[in-house]
């Protein structure tokens, strides 16, 4: 390429675009989510080059375009002297999200003589007996909250009824298409996996199934309000972490992780937040809820032998710990605290969502994991010691769990948190 520049080189910005494109529609480096902070588009990795087409004149032995890989710098350099690309547009719907977020009823005015325990008998599902086809314990948040009031651990009247989360509130997260599939019985019994649902007819499923997981919703997403305000709390309920915006699945109706989050970075004016499921199942709902966000950081550690296997879901893990069927207690804790420790040194998040599952349980027909009852205490003492230390805000979620010792387990372990001055059930605020 002996010619002068003027007469031989025309700069094209179209292939820098089409790799910019290229490289938009990859699936996120997970790990790369915390560099969101540092001012990177979307939290991916700044490429270090970018390719640009070159038109040559034509000259013997070379016809078409000459393709040129160029240090970043230099490229962006030479690709403004030709056109200055206009910012991304917001996305199309997220002006009506806000309107959504900001005119819900559901971030409640708790008085301070309440404790941060978020619980209504609506969570229990009495279901014409159908809910005891499924292997989870469909009464278990009732029973944790008998077992605090009569153990005298915590007051009846300092429990927090939350609202139900309507139409408008579901609508931040999910589509008009996925809520309107509810509307069909064979849907629902799909997702909750209890095929007999099907026969049922909808208005009854909505009342005596959706309802109070709705409700579950609304406590998770006014739990997040209370864990700002609190430092701590705890939704005895909700962590429904297989649905996502546009699926449910795996009795899970409602995407109330992905809500209770995209309500408190609009109501609670803060831009970072940490998901550490340990629920036995991959997180897969909110994972792909969040593909794309970085402002949101998940640690998730569970069973990859058991569902849902959900392989385009992984890709979107900042963190992932994948544990085998039989794990036991001393290594499963180990990992934990390895986790934890990497995950301290990169991300700071202004908000720690906890799905605490006890589907790890040895026992458990789901979880196949061998963690015992002092183990899942133990668990939930160090998530909970490794918010306070930061003083980061953590909300705790109940998720899976499908024995009849679940609620015994959860129970002692909030117990052991009040125990351990980690959280208090008294009038704290005066």
């Amino acid at each position: 390429m002996d010619r002068t520049a003027a007469q031989m080189v025309q700069l094209v910005s179209t292939e820098s675009s089409r790799h910019r494109n290229r490289c938009s529609a990859l699936p996120l480096p997970r790990h790369a989510r915390a560099r969101a902070a540092a001012g990177f588009p979307g939290g991916r990795r700044r490429p270090h080059a970018a390719t640009i087409r070159l038109l040559v004149h034509p000259t013997p032995g070379h016809t078409g375009p000459l393709l040129v890989r160029l240090p970043l710098p230099l490229a962006a350099r030479m690709a403004s002297s030709s056109s200055s690309p206009a910012p991304a547009p917001a996305p199309a719907g997220e002006p009506l999200r806000q309107k959504r977020i900001l005119s819900s009823k559901l971030y409640l005015d708790v008085p301070s003589s309440k404790a941060p325990v978020v619980y209504s008998p609506a969570y229990d599902i009495s279901f014409l007996g159908l809910e005891k086809l499924h292997p989870f314990e469909s009464a278990k948040w009732g029973r944790v909250c008998r077992y605090l009031t009569r153990e005298g651990h915590l007051e009846k009247k300092k429990l927090v009824e939350p609202l139900e989360a309507c139409k408008e509130d579901l609508l931040v997260v999910h589509t008009e298409a996925y809520l309107n599939s509810l509307k069909s019985s064979y849907r629902v019994a799909s997702i909750v996996e209890v095929p007999p649902v099907s026969l049922v007819p909808n208005w009854i499923v909505h009342k005596k199934l959706l309802y109070p997981f709705r409700k579950q919703v609304g406590g998770s997403i006014l739990s997040a309000k209370l864990a700002l305000e609190r430092g701590w709390s705890i939704n005895v309920g909700g962590g429904f972490h297989h649905c996502s915006a546009e699926e449910g699945g795996g009795f899970c109706a409602y995407a109330d992780i992905s809500l209770c989050i995209q309500f408190a970075f609009v109501r609670l004016n803060i831009s970072s937040v940490l998901i550490i499921d340990l629920d036995a199942h991959q997180g897969n709902g909110h994972e792909k809820d969040f593909a794309n966000d970085g402002r949101v950081y998940i640690l998730d550690m569970y069973n990859a032998g058991i569902y849902p296997f959900d392989f385009t879901a992984k890709q979107y893990i900042d963190q992932k710990v994948e544990l085998v069927s039989g794990t036991k207690t001393d290594e499963y804790l180990e990992q934990l605290d390895n986790a934890l420790e990497v995950c301290k040194s990169r991300f700071q998040p202004q908000l720690i969502v906890y799905n605490a599952g006890t589907d790890i349980l040895d026992g458990d027909p789901l979880g196949k994991l061998e963690i015992s009852p002092e183990g899942v205490v133990t668990r939930d003492e160090k998530v909970f010691r490794f918010a306070k230390d930061q003083n980061i805000p953590v909300l705790m979620l109940t998720s899976g769990g499908y024995m009849k010792s679940s609620a015994r387990v959860i129970a002692d372990s909030i117990i052991n948190l009040l125990n351990k001055n980690l959280i208090e059930l008294g009038n704290q605020l005066g």
